[in-house]
């Protein structure tokens, strides 16, 4: 069965070089030829030649943290806002007019950018993925990891173990017979000093407290959804794909968490194989859950509610004082976009609001998204493969 973890956030550990060749060689590329987005009225690039950026924290004031897919973040200074910066560190005093500053910050280990998220008393904590194990059996040190770190330390510091814990706290609906496999994807930081956690491999919502114990707020369950038209007949190791209409079971694949408007925690999904478009969930989440279920049979629980249905592909969420922001790394599916489906490289960014209307801004202008955030203007970053920037939008 081909794989319903979403493969290519272990980049080249679970994917061929050919394909990852392939996906980067789209990211660079609009429907019709090279994009750049600083043409594009309504998006304006901030910083250019990230490479593969997703994490994303509009922390206000012209200041943004992003990360790259070497592992490390850094902190985006906007012109404007030099000279509060220079204050702040003793320097010299910059222009208005200069282009945005990139300073960086540190690292972590992996091969696939990480997430991050600004917290209380100045941490700032980056999650690291899953990866493939190494030749020993191990994954490979700092994957699978909650990292935190602040200003005058010299590296991130290890803070909780995902991958112990997932160990601990298997998936009891699992579809791929791995049932303690681990993917760390989402991130968010909250008022009491704790993070949560959206596991895409895991399919479940996490919380990390101050001091690194790790409880289970919710589960994911899986969705029946049926194979899409337009895939080819074999995946890109040659084995066959069902026909369309073929009604498979779907992993969830939580990847992304906020704090939305109204306090409650808001829970996205990719949705595994077949990745069938329109079938990606948004689920509100009962503050100060435990072993909360979110189940598409049955979507009014009231730990853990369904917000929002008929999205694609999710792999992000944040979050303004009225509206929920999502991403879609590809509006045609993760999985067409693997296959190299043309057209499949463009993404999308909604707003959503309270009643769960949404409103594509600037559309298709994204090409493989791969986070947002909102400030003093909704952040985006990407794309997540190959050479990115971050980019702005007014509100």
């Amino acid at each position: 069965m081909y794989s319903s973890r979403f493969r290519f956030a272990l980049a080249a550990g679970a994917t061929s070089l050919g394909l990852v060749a392939a996906m980067t060689a789209a990211a660079t590329a609009g429907p019709s030829g090279n994009h750049d987005h600083s043409h594009d009225p309504g998006v304006e690039t901030v910083v250019a030649g990230l490479d593969g950026p997703r994490g994303v924290d509009a922390l206000g004031n012209g200041r943004t943290l992003v990360t790259e897919t070497d592992g490390t973040f850094s902190l985006v200074i906007e012109g404007d806002h030099h000279h509060d910066w220079s204050r702040h560190t003793g320097g010299s005093h910059d222009d208005g007019d200069d282009p945005a500053r990139l300073i960086p910050l540190g690292a972590v280990p992996g091969v696939f950018a990480p997430a991050i998220a600004k917290g209380r008393n100045g941490w700032i904590y980056i999650l690291t993925g899953g990866a493939e194990p190494e030749a020993g059996g191990e994954p490979p040190p700092g994957s699978a990891t909650l990292f935190r770190w602040r200003f005058g330390m010299d590296a991130p510091e290890p803070f909780a173990d995902i991958a112990a814990y997932q160990e601990s706290d298997p998936d009891p609906d699992d579809q791929e017979g791995a049932p303690a496999d681990t993917n760390p994807f989402g991130l968010a930081a909250l008022w009491d000093g704790s993070v949560l956690v959206s596991d895409a491999a895991g399919n479940d919502l996490l919380r990390v407290d101050r001091v690194g114990n790790i409880t289970t707020v919710a589960r994911l369950l899986p969705r029946t959804v049926e194979v899409p038209e337009g895939l080819p007949p074999t995946d890109p190791e040659g084995n066959p794909l069902p026909p369309a209409g073929t009604p498979i079971v779907s992993e969830a694949v939580a990847t992304s968490v906020t704090v939305g408007p109204d306090g409650y925690w808001y829970v996205g999904e990719l949705r595994g194989f077949p990745a069938t478009p329109g079938t990606s969930q948004i689920w509100r989440i009962k503050p100060g859950s435990v072993n909360a279920v979110c189940d598409p049979e049955h979507p009014w629980n009231r730990a853990c509610k369904r917000f929002a249905d008929g999205f694609t592909s999710i792999v992000d969420l944040g979050a303004s004082r009225r509206s929920l922001y999502v991403v879609e790394i590809s509006k045609q599916g993760w999985l067409p976009m693997e296959l190299g489906v043309p057209g499949a490289e463009v993404g999308a960014v909604f707003r959503v609001g309270r009643h769960g209307w949404r409103t594509e801004l600037a559309e298709g202008q994204f090409i493989q998204p791969g986070g947002v955030d909102v400030s003093d203007g909704i952040y985006v970053v990407g794309p997540v493969f190959g050479p990115g920037s971050l980019m702005k939008l007014g509100h």
